[in-house]
């Protein structure tokens, strides 16, 4: 199969494409402008592609506060754009989208169905769930909502939660962290078999058309996270607890953002492992490096 991948130097854009292999058509800012919807559809046209994965998003979320019109262009119009260009080809799209979706209300504790009312609270929360609205707009459409993803430590491009925690714990020795938002960071090597699952490409065919939670298992705040990242990483640091609101960022998070997987696990795709497990396999491969491994 031909896949054409979008956003193909983000974290997972890049995995697709890894997993993929020579089946993967990559595409990022410097080969197709997605604000360009004549020219999408004509370089659509030319390479006639199996199917659409869209990993291309604006997901600055407090810089989208103070441009949502540029954060709109990436997470909606181009969107647009791309659902057209499919429509016209007859060609499956795959839209990723995000937990922040939900408004989580901290008193929830079930964790988000597909079926649940999205009620999202930031400018970047906002247009993603519009951006999911327009990629509705091609019949042939899963949108798949996950979660805090982070790419493997090879991955030297990627910026994420974990690398940074690695970076900050090598040269302190106290860091604050949110703890009260809850919601399950995802490996992204395990959300990209899932999404290729769903899309049919290691599958006997796409799954039924509409919308995926696919995270890691179970559930957990940045804080307790943090806390897990440096124990399995061998390093002591002190972490303080802090709220939300004393951490003070422009753009509002969800209380609770856990999703459910129940949908998509029922379909006998590749397993999510737990949250735990998942760092662990993180967290061994950066170790090897370290100690002279392969």
């Amino acid at each position: 199969m031909k896949i054409a991948v979008t956003g193909a130097y983000g974290q997972l854009g890049g995995e697709l494409c890894r997993q993929l292999g020579d089946g993967a058509v990559p595409l990022d800012i410097d080969t197709l402008d997605l604000t360009d919807g004549p020219g999408i559809a004509k370089r659509f046209r030319d390479l006639k592609p199996q199917a659409v994965i869209n990993c291309a998003a604006y997901t600055q979320v407090d810089q989208a506060e103070k441009e949502p019109g540029v954060c709109r262009a990436v997470n909606v119009t181009a969107v647009e754009h791309l659902a057209r260009a499919c429509r016209q080809l007859d060609c499956p799209l795959v839209q990723i989208s995000t937990d922040y979706v939900f408004h989580g209300e901290a008193d929830r504790r079930a964790p988000y169905r597909e079926s649940d009312s999205p009620s999202p609270q930031s400018v970047y929360a906002q247009t993603k769930l519009a951006g999911e609205r327009s990629a509705a707009q091609n019949a042939k459409h899963l949108i798949v909502r996950t979660c805090g993803l982070y790419a493997r430590p090879a991955d030297e491009r990627a910026s994420h939660f974990v690398k940074t925690m690695l970076r900050l714990g090598s040269t302190r020795s106290e860091l604050r962290i949110v703890a009260d938002q809850h919601c399950t960071p995802s490996y992204v090597p395990h959300v990209a078999r899932a999404v290729l699952f769903l899309a049919g490409v290691t599958s006997r065919g796409p799954a039924p058309w509409g919308v995926y939670h696919v995270v890691n298992d179970g559930a957990t705040t940045w804080f307790d996270f943090a806390r897990e990242i440096f124990r399995q990483a061998d390093m002591e640091l002190s972490l303080q607890p802090i709220t939300t609101v004393e951490y003070g960022a422009p753009a509002a998070r969800p209380p609770y953002s856990v999703l459910d997987t129940t949908k998509y696990h029922a379909l006998g795709g590749p397993p999510m492992p737990d949250w735990k497990a998942a760092l662990a396999e993180y967290i061994q491969q950066w170790k090897r490096p370290r100690h002279g491994g392969p």
